[in-house]
């Protein structure tokens, strides 16, 4: 991958830029923006970077969901390779089994004509640029199965390091029961992301540049504008005012985006929907496991069921039913009055750590149950910890939107609206293109490249030490921190 810089951008006169918010959305444009040189602000109310809803996939191609647009999974196909580029670190290099089962109404077809169209396209990013080969060759991108290609994996011993998309069957073929499936299965090079090492890797770049200021534990009480500047009001946990000069705002609030907006009196219409995925332990697992994707008309009780493995014997669950993942009246929208979609107050508890042991144990069961349904031997999983939960922010009017990333109101305030962590790195080079418009500053020749200056450099060891020091912190297990497969190669074409 290697340090891609081509310089610095420079600037006519001083330019500030303040990021409100630092998720993964915030912390992306800081470390892409300070990496160019330019001068950057990152405000966070929690104690430490990359902390909103769950991330564990690399939606790279979309298809987790069958009800998008051909266009979206394109956008997500490009947005997750730049997120491999950027943070290749955080990657979890282990394939995606897509499955229908026989109680499903869709069928497998309904999605072989994309993976077609999206083989095409990853084919042609890596004729534009060899660096895009980071999900394999392309003709590896998927791999069909059918039942009799099954019941012939299902007779070979579970191999111990998995490389092929044969190798990562196995256990499927092995312990799900064929009948149970309408077929072909697919396996897709969609990896898994580790928020945690994510977070480390953020935390880790900033650290080491001159040009970001970091202030966590800081609450954005005002937001005051001027002709051409911004003066950002903060409170610290002592209660201390402080105030920020800058020149430019990114609105980077997550689910909280609206907050700031009716700050500034913008409106926008927008969705929040809040959801949790659940941890597991599974003391028992035979042998190493891709994530899987059994398909389910979302909102029901069949919603689509996702297990998402990881070290250890650790599991991540989704139940896409209103008593696993989705919560009664957790898809709330804006208003006339208001751009910050109004979630019920125990959801926001949730979204910021508050859970209860019971709801942890019940929901965690219900998910471990639902799964169990195409895995028996799963209902041994136990409950492996707190849940990975938050809320997410969707723009516009279309609650099943998956890809976007920056719009602007004016010319000094931009708000990054992301539903997929993936579409990060988009929305920031999105920003930064229009300061390069507006004049505020030249950039290098090559500032588009998808890897980030400040990560570049960065040692998977020092990363995965900080990540599971952010785990505990968090009160989750290191083994969401640890990289799955243990021995992981960043991918090199021949």
């Amino acid at each position: 991958m290697g340090n891609e810089r081509s310089g610095l951008a420079t600037t006519k006169a001083p330019f500030k830029v303040g990021i409100v918010g630092g998720g993964v959305a915030g912390a992306t444009a800081a470390l892409k923006m300070a990496g160019l040189g330019i001068e950057t602000l990152l405000i966070e109310a929690g104690k430490s970077l990359v902390s909103g809803p769950p991330i564990c996939h690399l939606h790279a191609g979309g298809n987790l969901y069958r009800e998008i647009s051909e266009a979206q999974c394109i956008a997500l196909l490009e947005q997750s390779i730049a997120t491999v580029r950027a943070y290749p670190h955080s990657v979890n290099r282990r394939p995606t089994v897509i499955a229908i089962p026989t109680t499903d109404a869709g069928e497998p077809d309904a999605i072989l004509s994309r993976l077609a169209l999206l083989t095409e396209h990853y084919r042609t990013l890596i004729e534009c640029d060899p660096n895009n080969a980071v999900l394999g060759e392309p003709d590896q991108y998927f791999t069909l199965y059918e039942k009799e290609d099954l019941v012939r994996l299902a007779q070979r011993p579970l191999p111990e390091t998995p490389q092929t998309p044969d190798d990562w069957l196995i256990p499927v073929a092995k312990f799900m029961p064929h009948d149970k499936f309408k077929f072909p299965l697919v396996v897709v090079q969609e990896y898994g992301l580790s928020v945690f090492r994510m977070a480390a890797t953020a935390d880790l770049g900033l650290a080491q540049s001159p040009n970001c200021q970091v202030h966590l534990n800081q609450k954005v009480t005002g937001l005051d504008k001027s002709q051409d500047s911004w003066t950002i009001r903060t409170q610290d946990t002592d209660g201390n005012a402080l105030a920020h000069q800058v020149d430019f705002v990114i609105n980077a609030c997550g689910f909280r985006t609206g907050v700031l907006d009716d700050l500034v009196s913008l409106p926008r219409q927008r969705w929040v929907e809040y959801k949790a995925a659940y941890v597991a332990h599974w003391p028992s697992q035979p042998g190493m496991w891709p994530e899987v994707i059994v398909h389910g008309e979302r909102g029901t009780p069949q919603g689509m069921a996702q297990l998402t493995p990881y070290a250890q014997g650790f599991i991540q669950l989704h139940g896409m039913s209103q008593d696993i993942t989705l919560f009664e009246g957790g898809l709330v929208s804006s208003t006339a009055e208001s751009a910050q979609p109004n979630l019920p107050e125990h959801m926001v508890v949730k979204a910021d750590g508050g859970w209860e042991w019971g709801d942890i144990r019940q929901r965690t069961e219900r998910a471990i149950s639902h799964f169990s349904q195409w895995l028996p031997d799963f209902e041994h999983a136990e409950v492996g910890g707190k849940p990975l939960c938050g809320a997410q922010q969707i723009p516009g009017n279309d609650p099943s939107l998956r890809a976007a990333d920056a719009t602007f109101e004016g010319e000094r305030y931009a708000r990054v609206e992301l539903v997929k962590a993936s579409s990060a790195l988009q929305a920031a080079d999105r920003i930064i293109a229009h300061c390069e418009a507006k004049g505020w500053v030249s950039l290098p020749v090559g500032w588009q490249t998808p890897s980030l200056i400040l990560t570049a450099s960065l040692q998977q060891d020092a990363i995965v030490e900080k990540a599971k020091l952010i785990a505990r912190n968090r009160e989750f297990p290191d083994a969401l921190a640890l990289p799955f497969p243990a021995e992981q190669s960043i991918f090199q074409r021949s």
